[in-house]
């Protein structure tokens, strides 16, 4: 494959892998109040929320512009992991069992990120090259 394309791969894997965690956040700006909600319902403290904003629209920010990717990509693997412990677990219901797999999909391809690095079109690159 010709750098061109695979450059162009990688900015595409990196904004497709950082849209939700870009729309999630805003979302639970948007629906703060309901999202707290759930989150209490769910047993999860929802004074975390600021967190939860914060770590989703900034590392989708720091994901797409490829800034310290490796640690962001680390971190939002993490944090994808843990939200599908905390909040789809139920597998008697089919809706859960496949946000649980989506949430297990993501957090593989933000691990292929910690394993390669953001690529040539990045912030991080820039720095190193």
């Amino acid at each position: 494959m010709n750098q061109y394309l695979n450059n162009s791969l990688d900015l595409a894997a990196r904004v497709l892998l950082s849209i939700l965690f870009l729309v999630a956040g805003f979302g639970k700006i948007g629906g703060y109040e309901a999202t707290a909600g759930y989150m209490q319902a769910m047993g999860v403290w929802s004074g975390l929320l600021p967190l939860v904003i914060i770590t989703e629209v900034v590392g989708a920010i720091a994901i797409i512009i490829g800034w310290q990717t490796r640690i962001v990509a680390f971190l939002l693997a993490g944090f994808t992991l843990l939200s599908a412990l905390f909040f789809h677990t139920n597998f008697a219901d089919q809706m859960q069992q496949i946000l649980f797999m989506k949430n297990l999909a993501i957090a593989g391809g933000l691990l292929l990120l910690v394993r390669h690095g953001a690529g040539a079109w990045s912030i991080d690159a820039r720095k190193h090259g």
